[in-house]
């Protein structure tokens, strides 16, 4: 599909923030979410993505449905499912993985799942704190609420949890250690 003019630039997704400047980005899914879903916008945020330098997309939605699009458009993607905390440690680590992976090297990568909600922004969080650019749970909720400019909730909360290291226990005195 050969296109010309400014529509051969496609138009950025909505929600769009970067997390790592030229390397880690998120936003809604490409087309929006429900009812407000459109076929037309979709392929114009999934050009915007490839004509930008994503070399991948990795989608957190439940459901593969309308990923095949990106083949429609020579986007490279990956699914990995992830809900929230109740998917557990083992599964948020591997969804920090295939970030790592996935912007290793110079590459860029865009994360998305429905929304830029707080399952996406507590993974971006979660991600910050378990690759070591934060060192504390409290660090890496800040940065994730300043990135994507919006409160982290409960749920984005119990996500960047996962990753975080306990406390240590509180001596009888009241100090730490």
């Amino acid at each position: 599909m050969v296109m010309r003019g400014k529509w051969a630039q496609g138009i950025v997704p909505r929600g769009f923030t970067w997390i790592v400047k030229d390397r880690i980005a998120v936003s809604e899914r490409p087309g929006g979410v429900g009812e407000g879903h459109r076929r037309v916008r979709r392929q114009e945020e999934i050009i915007w993505i490839r004509e930008n330098g994503f070399q991948t997309v990795l989608s957190l939605l439940a459901s593969d449905h309308n990923l095949h699009n990106y083949d429609d458009f020579d986007q490279s993607w990956v699914h990995l499912p992830f809900s929230g905390a109740t998917d557990g440690v083992a599964r948020l680590e591997e969804v920090c993985r295939a970030i790592d992976e996935h912007s290793a090297e110079g590459r860029c990568v865009l994360v998305h799942r429905e929304e830029l909600n707080d399952v996406v922004c507590g993974v971006m969080g979660a991600w910050l704190l378990w690759s070591g650019l934060v060192a504390a749970g409290p660090q890496a909720i800040s940065f994730a609420e300043r990135l994507t400019e919006r409160p982290l909730g409960t749920v984005g909360r119990e996500i960047v949890g996962l990753v975080a290291p306990a406390d240590p226990p509180a001596s009888e005195d009241g100090d730490a250690g």
